[in-house]
Protein backbone atom coordinates (compact mmCIF):
# COMPACT_ATOMS: atom_id res chain seq x y z
CA UNK A 1 0.00 0.00 0.00
CA UNK A 2 2.82 2.42 0.89
CA UNK A 3 4.53 1.60 -2.39
CA UNK A 4 1.32 2.41 -4.29
CA UNK A 5 1.03 5.71 -2.44
CA UNK A 6 4.63 6.59 -3.31
CA UNK A 7 4.03 5.77 -6.98
CA UNK A 8 0.86 7.86 -6.94
CA UNK A 9 2.72 10.79 -5.33
CA UNK A 10 5.50 10.58 -7.91
CA UNK A 11 2.93 10.52 -10.70
CA UNK A 12 1.10 13.57 -9.34
CA UNK A 13 4.33 15.53 -8.93
CA UNK A 14 5.42 14.62 -12.45
CA UNK A 15 2.14 15.83 -13.93
CA UNK A 16 2.36 19.05 -11.93
CA UNK A 17 5.89 19.64 -13.19
CA UNK A 18 4.82 19.12 -16.80
CA UNK A 19 1.85 21.47 -16.42
CA UNK A 20 3.95 24.20 -14.79
CA UNK A 21 6.62 23.81 -17.45
CA UNK A 22 4.00 24.19 -20.17
CA UNK A 23 2.61 27.28 -18.45
CA UNK A 24 6.04 28.85 -18.27
CA UNK A 25 6.60 28.27 -21.97
CA UNK A 26 3.49 30.32 -22.70
CA UNK A 27 5.00 33.32 -20.95
CA UNK A 28 8.65 33.07 -21.95
CA UNK A 29 9.17 32.58 -25.67
CA UNK A 30 12.10 30.44 -26.66
CA UNK A 31 13.66 30.39 -30.11
CA UNK A 32 10.74 29.43 -32.39
CA UNK A 33 13.02 28.09 -35.10
CA UNK A 34 14.18 25.44 -32.67
CA UNK A 35 11.14 24.68 -30.50
CA UNK A 36 8.11 25.57 -32.61
CA UNK A 37 9.10 25.09 -36.23
CA UNK A 38 8.28 28.04 -38.47
CA UNK A 39 7.85 31.47 -36.92
CA UNK A 40 4.21 32.54 -36.62
CA UNK A 41 3.25 36.17 -37.27
CA UNK A 42 -0.22 37.67 -36.94
CA UNK A 43 -0.83 40.88 -38.89
CA UNK A 44 -4.02 42.90 -38.41
CA UNK A 45 -4.72 45.82 -40.75
CA UNK A 46 -7.12 48.68 -40.21
CA UNK A 47 -8.69 48.12 -43.64
CA UNK A 48 -7.86 47.36 -47.26
CA UNK A 49 -10.03 50.17 -48.60
CA UNK A 50 -6.93 52.38 -48.86
CA UNK A 51 -5.02 51.22 -51.95
CA UNK A 52 -1.55 51.06 -50.43
CA UNK A 53 -2.37 48.53 -47.69
CA UNK A 54 -2.64 45.68 -50.18
CA UNK A 55 0.87 46.46 -51.35
CA UNK A 56 2.16 46.54 -47.75
CA UNK A 57 0.50 43.18 -47.10
CA UNK A 58 1.90 41.45 -50.16
CA UNK A 59 5.46 42.68 -49.69
CA UNK A 60 5.49 41.85 -45.97
CA UNK A 61 4.11 38.33 -46.48
CA UNK A 62 6.52 37.57 -49.32
CA UNK A 63 9.54 38.68 -47.29
CA UNK A 64 8.42 36.89 -44.12
CA UNK A 65 7.83 33.67 -46.06
CA UNK A 66 11.33 33.91 -47.53
CA UNK A 67 12.73 34.20 -44.00
CA UNK A 68 10.87 31.14 -42.73
CA UNK A 69 7.71 32.58 -41.23
CA UNK A 70 4.00 32.01 -41.74
CA UNK A 71 1.77 35.10 -41.67
CA UNK A 72 -1.89 35.21 -40.71
CA UNK A 73 -3.48 38.33 -42.24
CA UNK A 74 -6.63 39.91 -40.81
CA UNK A 75 -8.53 43.09 -41.72
CA UNK A 76 -10.63 44.92 -39.13
CA UNK A 77 -12.55 46.84 -41.81
CA UNK A 78 -12.23 50.01 -39.78
CA UNK A 79 -13.82 48.47 -36.66
CA UNK A 80 -11.68 48.84 -33.54
CA UNK A 81 -13.66 46.20 -31.61
CA UNK A 82 -13.10 43.74 -34.44
CA UNK A 83 -9.39 44.51 -34.34
CA UNK A 84 -9.31 43.82 -30.61
CA UNK A 85 -10.88 40.41 -31.28
CA UNK A 86 -8.28 39.70 -33.94
CA UNK A 87 -5.45 40.49 -31.54
CA UNK A 88 -7.05 38.27 -28.90
CA UNK A 89 -7.27 35.50 -31.50
CA UNK A 90 -3.57 35.91 -32.33
CA UNK A 91 -2.77 35.62 -28.62
CA UNK A 92 -4.84 32.44 -28.36
CA UNK A 93 -2.96 31.05 -31.36
CA UNK A 94 0.32 31.75 -29.52
CA UNK A 95 1.84 33.86 -32.29
CA UNK A 96 5.49 34.76 -31.97
CA UNK A 97 4.92 38.30 -33.21
CA UNK A 98 1.81 40.45 -33.71
CA UNK A 99 1.98 43.33 -36.18
CA UNK A 100 -0.72 46.00 -35.97
CA UNK A 101 -1.91 48.83 -38.20
CA UNK A 102 -4.27 50.28 -35.58
CA UNK A 103 -7.79 51.43 -36.37
CA UNK A 104 -7.64 53.71 -33.33
CA UNK A 105 -4.17 54.45 -32.01
CA UNK A 106 -5.38 55.18 -28.49
CA UNK A 107 -7.47 52.09 -27.68
CA UNK A 108 -5.22 49.03 -27.92
CA UNK A 109 -3.04 49.32 -24.82
CA UNK A 110 -4.85 46.48 -22.98
CA UNK A 111 -4.54 44.14 -25.94
CA UNK A 112 -0.84 44.93 -26.33
CA UNK A 113 -0.29 44.24 -22.62
CA UNK A 114 -2.11 40.90 -22.91
CA UNK A 115 0.16 39.92 -25.79
CA UNK A 116 3.31 41.00 -23.98
CA UNK A 117 2.22 39.08 -20.86
CA UNK A 118 2.21 35.96 -23.02
CA UNK A 119 5.71 36.64 -24.30
CA UNK A 120 4.53 37.78 -27.74
CA UNK A 121 6.43 40.60 -29.44
CA UNK A 122 4.35 43.49 -30.81
CA UNK A 123 5.14 45.81 -33.72
CA UNK A 124 3.19 49.02 -34.32
CA UNK A 125 3.20 49.32 -38.11
CA UNK A 126 2.91 52.70 -39.84
CA UNK A 127 0.68 54.13 -37.08
CA UNK A 128 1.84 54.56 -33.49
CA UNK A 129 -0.10 52.69 -30.82
CA UNK A 130 -0.27 55.05 -27.87
CA UNK A 131 0.39 54.31 -24.18
CA UNK A 132 1.46 50.74 -24.87
CA UNK A 133 4.70 48.84 -24.38
CA UNK A 134 5.23 47.88 -28.03
CA UNK A 135 8.58 46.42 -29.05
CA UNK A 136 8.92 48.54 -32.19
CA UNK A 137 7.26 51.35 -34.09
CA UNK A 138 8.18 51.35 -37.77
CA UNK A 139 6.77 53.95 -40.10
CA UNK A 140 7.62 56.80 -42.38
CA UNK A 141 8.81 60.11 -41.00
CA UNK A 142 5.29 61.48 -40.80
CA UNK A 143 6.31 64.96 -39.73
CA UNK A 144 8.54 65.06 -42.79
CA UNK A 145 5.60 63.98 -44.98
CA UNK A 146 3.72 67.09 -43.89
CA UNK A 147 6.76 69.31 -44.27
CA UNK A 148 7.33 68.06 -47.83
CA UNK A 149 3.74 68.92 -48.71
CA UNK A 150 4.17 72.44 -47.35
CA UNK A 151 7.63 72.92 -48.81
CA UNK A 152 6.48 71.91 -52.29
CA UNK A 153 4.28 75.01 -52.36
CA UNK A 154 7.03 77.35 -51.18
CA UNK A 155 9.81 75.89 -53.35
CA UNK A 156 7.87 76.10 -56.60
CA UNK A 157 6.81 79.69 -56.03
CA UNK A 158 3.07 79.13 -55.79
CA UNK A 159 1.35 82.43 -55.00
CA UNK A 160 -1.75 80.72 -53.62
CA UNK A 161 -1.82 81.51 -49.94
CA UNK A 162 -5.11 80.34 -48.41
CA UNK A 163 -5.35 76.70 -47.47
CA UNK A 164 -8.04 74.24 -46.47
CA UNK A 165 -6.86 71.02 -44.83
CA UNK A 166 -8.95 67.92 -45.48
CA UNK A 167 -7.20 65.63 -43.01
CA UNK A 168 -7.68 62.04 -41.90
CA UNK A 169 -9.24 61.00 -38.58
CA UNK A 170 -7.77 62.18 -35.30
CA UNK A 171 -7.78 58.54 -34.13
CA UNK A 172 -4.84 58.04 -36.50
CA UNK A 173 -1.79 59.44 -34.73
CA UNK A 174 0.01 59.95 -38.04
CA UNK A 175 -2.59 62.55 -39.02
CA UNK A 176 -1.51 64.85 -36.21
CA UNK A 177 2.18 64.48 -37.08
CA UNK A 178 1.55 65.14 -40.78
CA UNK A 179 -0.67 68.13 -40.05
CA UNK A 180 1.83 69.62 -37.59
CA UNK A 181 4.66 69.27 -40.10
CA UNK A 182 2.57 70.83 -42.87
CA UNK A 183 1.33 73.69 -40.71
CA UNK A 184 4.84 74.52 -39.52
CA UNK A 185 6.10 75.01 -43.07
CA UNK A 186 2.92 76.54 -44.52
CA UNK A 187 2.44 79.18 -41.83
CA UNK A 188 6.17 79.84 -41.71
CA UNK A 189 6.06 80.56 -45.45
CA UNK A 190 3.21 83.03 -45.16
CA UNK A 191 0.27 80.78 -45.97
CA UNK A 192 -3.03 81.04 -44.08
CA UNK A 193 -5.02 78.02 -42.86
CA UNK A 194 -8.66 78.90 -43.62
CA UNK A 195 -10.27 75.71 -42.32
CA UNK A 196 -9.41 72.18 -41.15
CA UNK A 197 -11.77 69.22 -41.35
CA UNK A 198 -11.07 65.68 -40.15
CA UNK A 199 -12.47 62.79 -42.19
CA UNK A 200 -13.84 60.04 -39.97
CA UNK A 201 -12.46 56.60 -40.75
CA UNK A 202 -10.74 57.87 -43.92
CA UNK A 203 -14.14 57.64 -45.65
CA UNK A 204 -13.51 59.16 -49.04
CA UNK A 205 -17.12 60.16 -49.65
CA UNK A 206 -16.94 62.50 -46.64
CA UNK A 207 -14.23 64.51 -48.37
CA UNK A 208 -16.51 64.87 -51.38
CA UNK A 209 -19.37 65.92 -49.11
CA UNK A 210 -17.23 68.53 -47.35
CA UNK A 211 -16.34 70.29 -50.61
CA UNK A 212 -19.89 70.08 -51.94
CA UNK A 213 -21.57 71.29 -48.75
CA UNK A 214 -19.14 74.05 -47.75
CA UNK A 215 -18.71 76.01 -50.96
CA UNK A 216 -18.54 79.40 -49.26
CA UNK A 217 -15.64 78.24 -47.09
CA UNK A 218 -13.96 76.45 -49.99
CA UNK A 219 -14.10 79.61 -52.11
CA UNK A 220 -11.98 81.42 -49.51
CA UNK A 221 -9.05 79.10 -50.28
CA UNK A 222 -6.95 78.27 -53.30
CA UNK A 223 -4.96 75.31 -51.90
CA UNK A 224 -6.45 72.10 -50.53
CA UNK A 225 -4.13 69.87 -48.54
CA UNK A 226 -5.54 66.32 -48.36
CA UNK A 227 -4.65 63.65 -45.82
CA UNK A 228 -4.03 61.10 -48.56
CA UNK A 229 -4.47 60.62 -52.29
CA UNK A 230 -7.80 58.85 -51.91
CA UNK A 231 -9.26 61.92 -50.21
CA UNK A 232 -7.62 64.12 -52.85
CA UNK A 233 -9.40 62.16 -55.56
CA UNK A 234 -12.80 62.87 -54.04
CA UNK A 235 -11.93 66.52 -53.41
CA UNK A 236 -10.96 66.95 -57.06
CA UNK A 237 -14.12 65.17 -58.21
CA UNK A 238 -16.27 67.54 -56.14
CA UNK A 239 -14.36 70.56 -57.49
CA UNK A 240 -14.81 69.35 -61.06
CA UNK A 241 -18.53 68.80 -60.63
CA UNK A 242 -18.84 72.37 -59.32
CA UNK A 243 -16.66 73.84 -62.11
CA UNK A 244 -14.02 74.88 -59.56
CA UNK A 245 -11.13 72.49 -60.30
CA UNK A 246 -8.97 74.99 -62.20
CA UNK A 247 -8.91 77.36 -59.22
CA UNK A 248 -7.18 75.04 -56.75
CA UNK A 249 -3.82 73.47 -56.03
CA UNK A 250 -4.47 70.02 -54.50
CA UNK A 251 -1.89 68.15 -52.42
CA UNK A 252 -1.93 64.51 -51.32
CA UNK A 253 0.25 61.66 -50.16
CA UNK A 254 0.83 57.93 -50.84
CA UNK A 255 1.63 58.13 -54.59
CA UNK A 256 -1.43 56.05 -55.50
CA UNK A 257 -1.60 55.25 -59.20
CA UNK A 258 -4.64 57.42 -59.85
CA UNK A 259 -2.96 60.30 -57.99
CA UNK A 260 0.13 59.99 -60.18
CA UNK A 261 -2.16 60.02 -63.20
CA UNK A 262 -3.84 63.18 -61.95
CA UNK A 263 -0.47 64.85 -61.42
CA UNK A 264 0.74 64.27 -64.99
CA UNK A 265 -2.71 65.29 -66.22
CA UNK A 266 -2.55 68.51 -64.19
CA UNK A 267 -5.49 68.11 -61.79
CA UNK A 268 -3.41 67.30 -58.68
CA UNK A 269 -0.27 69.26 -57.89
CA UNK A 270 1.79 66.81 -55.84
CA UNK A 271 1.88 63.68 -53.74
CA UNK A 272 4.37 62.18 -51.29
CA UNK A 273 5.97 58.90 -52.25
CA UNK A 274 6.55 56.63 -49.29
CA UNK A 275 8.74 53.63 -50.23
CA UNK A 276 6.37 50.91 -49.07
CA UNK A 277 8.69 48.10 -50.14
CA UNK A 278 11.39 49.39 -47.80
CA UNK A 279 8.91 49.75 -44.94
CA UNK A 280 7.28 46.34 -45.37
CA UNK A 281 10.56 44.46 -45.96
CA UNK A 282 12.18 46.14 -42.96
CA UNK A 283 9.17 45.33 -40.78
CA UNK A 284 9.32 41.67 -41.81
CA UNK A 285 13.05 41.54 -41.06
CA UNK A 286 12.45 43.07 -37.64
CA UNK A 287 9.60 40.67 -36.89
CA UNK A 288 11.90 37.71 -37.50
CA UNK A 289 14.63 39.19 -35.32
CA UNK A 290 12.19 39.89 -32.50
CA UNK A 291 10.82 36.36 -32.70
CA UNK A 292 14.36 35.04 -32.36
CA UNK A 293 15.14 37.44 -29.50
CA UNK A 294 17.78 39.26 -31.54
CA UNK A 295 18.65 42.91 -31.16
CA UNK A 296 17.26 45.38 -33.70
CA UNK A 297 19.24 47.97 -35.60
CA UNK A 298 17.51 51.27 -34.93
CA UNK A 299 18.56 54.87 -34.65
CA UNK A 300 15.79 56.58 -32.68
CA UNK A 301 13.49 56.46 -29.70
CA UNK A 302 9.97 57.85 -29.62
CA UNK A 303 7.69 58.54 -26.67
CA UNK A 304 4.27 56.95 -27.20
CA UNK A 305 2.87 58.17 -23.88
CA UNK A 306 4.07 55.17 -21.87
CA UNK A 307 7.70 54.55 -22.80
CA UNK A 308 10.41 55.64 -25.16
CA UNK A 309 10.16 52.85 -27.70
CA UNK A 310 12.38 51.72 -30.55
CA UNK A 311 11.52 53.69 -33.68
CA UNK A 312 12.52 53.18 -37.30
CA UNK A 313 11.57 56.02 -39.66
CA UNK A 314 11.69 55.62 -43.45
CA UNK A 315 12.28 58.80 -45.45
CA UNK A 316 9.52 60.00 -47.82
CA UNK A 317 9.96 61.88 -51.13
CA UNK A 318 7.89 64.72 -52.59
CA UNK A 319 6.64 64.02 -56.11
CA UNK A 320 5.40 66.51 -58.69
CA UNK A 321 5.18 66.36 -62.47
CA UNK A 322 8.84 67.39 -62.60
CA UNK A 323 10.25 64.27 -60.90
CA UNK A 324 7.48 61.75 -61.58
CA UNK A 325 9.63 59.74 -63.99
CA UNK A 326 12.80 59.67 -61.89
CA UNK A 327 11.08 58.77 -58.59
CA UNK A 328 7.97 56.77 -59.42
CA UNK A 329 8.67 55.18 -62.80
CA UNK A 330 12.44 54.66 -62.67
CA UNK A 331 11.98 53.41 -59.10
CA UNK A 332 9.53 50.76 -60.30
CA UNK A 333 6.63 51.90 -58.13
CA UNK A 334 4.27 52.33 -61.10
CA UNK A 335 4.65 51.59 -64.81
CA UNK A 336 5.06 54.50 -67.22
CA UNK A 337 2.23 53.31 -69.47
CA UNK A 338 -0.10 53.25 -66.45
CA UNK A 339 0.88 56.68 -65.13
CA UNK A 340 0.59 58.35 -68.55
CA UNK A 341 -2.46 56.34 -69.61
CA UNK A 342 -4.64 59.41 -70.18
CA UNK A 343 -1.95 61.76 -71.47
CA UNK A 344 -1.84 62.24 -75.22
CA UNK A 345 1.56 61.50 -76.72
Amino acid sequence: MKRCRKLLLVLVLSIATIVCSACNRRHVKTNPTIDDGRIKIGFTFDTFVIERWERDRDIFVSRANELGADVNIQSANGDVEEQKKQIEYFIEQDMDVIVIVPVDCGTLADEVKAAKDRGIKVISYDRLIENADVDLYISFDNSMVGKLMGQSLADDGNNENNIIMVSGPTTDGNVIMVDDGFTEIAEGSGYNIVDVTYIDGWKQELAYDYISENKDTVKKANVIMCGNDALAGQVILALQENNMADDYVVLGQDADLDACQRIVEGTQYMTVYKPIDELANSAADCAIKLAQNEKLDFTAKLNNGKNYIDYIAIKPVAVTKKNMDSVIIDGGFHLKDEVYLNVKK
